[in-house]
């Protein structure tokens, strides 16, 4: 159950900053000034061409290297860095999705572009991402498990642990699958009722 704690509190501490993160690059991506798409562009190739762990790892050991980071928030920060790429490509297309009329009636009205990004296209944008925003978190929620090679006792940590401990890994492991299969469906229900709830009119 500690283990459990720790992955629910991982997974919502590392995509909250994901959003965060996959929005800033994703305004970058839209801002139509060069150097600030390259710098989005770089980051989003980074983490598409690297491993996950390999990302964990830089972070982790590189940031200890600088000064002294809890385990829990190296885990965090190397997970919402990779999150973040594939969330602003989610909510970068569904800006892009929104009609340029909506943009045009927000200018008219007497709005900035700022006002009108935030008053009229992001909420109709995050509307239209909420499945593939989904479909995000739950990777992102399989894809902790990733940070007991750094030494967090998450679900797959502590298993991991006891396994060698009784040296008999499968039961173990076999848990743990069925903890992950668990949050998972849970997950997916949320996301379905609120997809439904905020379902795009044809």
């Amino acid at each position: 159950m500690e283990g459990l704690w720790i992955t629910l509190k991982l997974s919502v501490v590392s995509l909250l900053i994901a959003i965060v993160i996959g929005l800033f690059f994703a305004l970058l991506k839209i801002s139509n000034i060069k150097i600030l798409e390259w710098i989005a562009d770089i980051y989003i190739w980074i983490v598409r061409g690297t491993p996950l762990i390999v990302q964990i790892f830089i972070l982790y050991y590189g940031l200890t290297d600088i000064f002294l980071v809890p385990m829990f928030w190296a885990g965090a920060i190397g997970l919402a860095f990779h999150s973040g790429a594939y969330i602003a490509e989610i909510i970068r297309g569904a800006i892009q999705s929104i009609d340029n009329g909506q943009r045009e009636a927000g200018l008219s009205l007497g709005m900035n572009k700022g006002l009108t990004m935030k008053r009229i296209i992001l909420p109709q944008a995050f509307r239209r991402a909420v499945p593939s925003l989904g479909n995000q978190f739950i990777i992102g929620i399989k894809d902790s498990s990733l940070v007991s090679f750094i030494g967090m006792q998450d679900l797959f940590g502590v298993a991991s642990t006891m396994g060698s401990n009784s040296f008999d890994y499968l039961p173990y492991y076999v848990t743990v699958a069925v903890y992950y299969l668990l949050i998972v469906l849970l997950l997916t229900f949320i996301v379905n009722l609120t997809e439904k709830r905020l379902a795009v009119s044809d």
